[in-house]
C-alpha cells in the first residue's frame, strides 16, 4: 500500500483463504475458509509499524490483525488466537510472561536444493567445521552481517539479551528479553524477517529450518513461561517463602496434558521431526525436570522471582504466535482444572509411554484430529483448517522420491 493510502486510513482487505495457504502455495478446499472466500480486514497494530532500515527505498512494515469485516478477530488468525489466550488469563487476574530463544543457521547461497547447505567461506579461506560453539572468533567473516543485524534490531526496537554461536556448524542463537507474549511473538516474527533480509544484502542465506544439516544439532525456539498476578506483579509460581506453588504444578500438568495433542502446532513441518528424532538436546517428550535438557519441559535454575517453565519442543520453524498460544493455553488448562504433573525426572531416564510424543508429522496430525482439547481451546474452524493445510504439505512431500531412496533401495532385489 502507498504511504498516502495507509495514512488516510484506507482499509486493506485479504481473502480468508490466504490464512490457510500452504507452504507450496496451494489452498485446501474452500469449505475450510468459507465457500465464498470472503474478505478479511487487515488492521495495523499501531505499536508495530516500522520503517525498514535495511531497505534503500523508503519502505515500512506494519504487523496487522486479520479481522472479520464485522469487527471480530478471525478464527483463522494465529495472532488473534494468541490474543484470545492472553485475554483468558486476564479474566483470571493473571498475565503470562514469555521469552523466546531462537536458533538459526547462516549459510552460503544454496542455488541447488539437491546439494547440502554449506557454511560461508571464512576470512582464512576455509569453511567452518563445527568446532566453534560459544566462540567469540570473527574468523567466520560474519562480523559485518551481524553488525548490521544489531543496528537493524535497534532501529526496529528489538531489545536483545544475548547472542551466541550455538553447537551446530554456522549456527547461532538469540535470546529475546522476556515480556508480554504478544509483543514477544511480534518481535520473534520481525527478527526472523530481519535476518532473512539482511542476509540477502550480505550474500548469505539464513535458514530457520528445524534440521537443515544431517549429523548436526537442529534449531529450536524454546519458550520460557511464567505468570504474574496483575494486581501485585508477583510471579505466581513462587510463594512468599520462595517455594513453588500449586499453580506452578498445575501449569506443568497442563503443559503435559497438551503437548502430544499440540505437537503438530509446535513442530509444523516434515523436517521438524528430523530435529526431534535425533535429539541433540531436542527432547521429544512431555517429561519435566529441574535443569535437565533431556526433558521436554525444563525448569531452569533461577531465583524464586524468576521461576519459569521452559517448553523445549518448538522448533525454529514454528509460527511464534501459534506456538506461544498453544503452550500458554495448555498451561492455563492445567490451572483451570488443577491438573497434577508427573513426578520430576533427573539424570538419564526412560520416557514413559504416556509422556512420549508423535515422532512424524503424519502421527502428529492424526493426534491433533482426535484432540477434543485442541478444538475446545482453538475452535473447530481453526483446527480443521490447519490440519487441511498441513495434510496438503505432507502429501506434497510424499509425492517426491528422495536421493536416499534411490541410492539405497534401487539395488534391492
Amino acid at each position: 500500500m502507498t504511504a498516502e493510502g495507509f495514512l488516510e486510513g484506507r482499509r486493506l482487505q485479504l481473502a480468508r483463504g490466504v490464512l490457510l495457504q500452504c507452504i507450496m502455495g496451494g489452498y485446501p478446499a474452500a469449505r475450510f475458509y468459507g465457500s465464498d472466500d470472503g474478505d478479511l480486514a487487515l488492521v495495523a497494530e499501531p505499536t508495530q509499524i516500522h520503517r525498514l532500515p535495511w531497505s534503500n527505498d523508503p519502505r515500512a512494515l506494519a504487523i496487522c490483525d486479520a479481522d472479520e469485516l464485522t469487527g471480530e478477530s478471525s478464527n483463522l488468525s494465529t495472532r488473534g488466537q494468541l490474543k484470545k489466550v492472553i485475554a483468558r488469563y486476564a479474566a483470571r487476574g493473571l498475565a503470562p510472561v514469555v521469552a523466546t530463544e531462537l536458533e538459526f543457521f547462516v549459510f552460503a547461497p544454496n542455488t541447488d536444493p539437491t546439494q547440502p547447505f554449506r557454511p560461508p567461506v571464512g576470512l582464512d579461506g576455509r569453511r567452518e567445521d563445527g568446532q566453534s560453539a560459544f566462540s567469540i572468533s570473527s574468523n567466520n567473516g560474519l562480523r559485518p552481517f551481524f553488525n548490521e543485524v544489531y543496528k537493524c534490531m535497534a532501529a526496529l526496537g528489538l531489545p536483545r539479551d544475548t547472542f551466541m554461536h550455538e553447537m551446530g556448524v554456522s549456527q547461532f542463537e538469540i535470546n529475546l528479553l522476556h515480556g508480554d507474549p504478544l509483543l514477544l511473538a511480534d518481535q520473534t516474527f520481525l527478527f526472523k524477517h530481519l535476518l532473512k533480509e539482511v542476509a540477502l544484502k550480505h550474500g548469505l542465506t539464513v535458514v530457520c529450518m528445524a534440521k537443515p544439516l544431517a549429523h548436526t544439532p537442529g534449531s529450536s525456539m524454546h519458550i520460557h513461561q511464567s505468570i504474574v498476578d496483575i494486581g501485585s506483579g508477583k510471579n505466581v509460581f513462587s510463594d512468599e517463602s520462595g517455594q513453588p506453588t500449586a499453580m506452578f504444578r498445575h501449569f506443568i500438568g497442563g503443559q503435559q496434558a497438551g503437548m502430544a495433542d499440540f505437537t503438530a502446532l509446535f513442530a509444523p513441518n516434515v523436517n521438524s521431526y528430523q530435529r526431534l528424532c535425533h535429539p541433540y538436546a531436542s527432547p521429544n517428550n512431555a517429561c519435566w525436570s529441574h535443569d535437565n535438557r533431556a526433558a521436554g519441559l525444563r525448569i531452569p535454575a533461577s531465583s524464586p522471582v524468576a521461576r519459569r517453565v521452559e517448553n523445549r519442543l518448538p522448533g525454529a520453524d514454528a509460527n511464534p504466535y501459534l506456538a506461544i498460544a498453544a503452550s500458554l493455553a495448555a498451561g492455563l488448562h492445567g490451572i483451570e482444572h488443577e491438573l497434577e504433573p508427573s513426578e520430576a525426572i533427573q539424570g538419564e531416564f526412560e520416557v514413559p509411554d504416556n509422556l512420549s510424543l508423535p515422532c512424524t508429522l503424519h502421527a502428529a496430525l492424526e493426534r491433533l484430529k482426535r484432540s477434543q482439547l485442541a478444538r475446545e481451546l482453538f475452535g473447530q474452524e481453526f483446527i480443521e483448517g490447519y490440519i487441511a493445510s498441513k495434510t496438503m504439505e505432507l502429501t506434497s512431500f510424499f509425492d517426491e522420491i528422495t536421493p536416499w531412496e534411490r541410492r539405497v533401495l534401487a539395488a534391492q532385489a
